[in-house]
């Protein structure tokens, strides 16, 4: 899943790390999402969205995603 999260991050003038820790991973979970290895949760999708003050439909991109 792509996510604007590295774009959002560099703006604020955040690291990996500074994002992992506002809101509660490693950092090492900020980068496997960034580089589209993981899938963030709906809670951390919604706590990533919530520090950048966004929508998680405006950081996360679900064009990719079926529909049922």
């Amino acid at each position: 899943m792509k996510t604007k999260i590295p774009e959002l991050r560099k703006k604020n003038k955040l690291s990996q790390e500074e994002l992992a820790f506002a809101v509660g991973v490693t950092r090492q979970t900020i980068t496997s999402i960034e580089v589209g290895k993981y899938t963030a949760s709906l809670v951390l999708a919604y706590k990533i969205a919530r520090h950048f003050n966004m929508n998680i439909e405006e950081i996360f991109d679900f064009s990719d995603v079926e529909e049922f």
